[in-house]
């Protein structure tokens, strides 16, 4: 098992670094190249570089809100 969990946290990881390469190339280092270099056609449009993490956070505070009510909604049941 813990062989298991030691591969699921190095997927994890190479994940959350890949991505996080990704976005600071294409927010930082991106709007400094030409945009006829061919890099561009690898990266979305730089408004995106905006929308995506507000819709992830948005996306995620609505999921915390409906734990969070089924949790008071459980606990409520409990009492009565």
């Amino acid at each position: 098992m813990e062989l298991a969990d030691r591969a699921v946290g190095l997927l994890l990881s190479f994940t959350s670094l890949s991505i996080f390469t990704y976005y600071t190339f294409w927010v930082i280092i991106l709007p400094f190249v030409d945009i006829d270099h061919f890099i561009h056609q690898y990266f979305l449009p730089q408004e995106y570089a905006i929308l995506i993490p507000v819709f992830a956070a948005v996306a995620l505070l609505c999921l915390l809100c409906i734990f969070i009510g089924f949790v008071m909604l459980k606990s409520k049941k409990k009492r009565a």
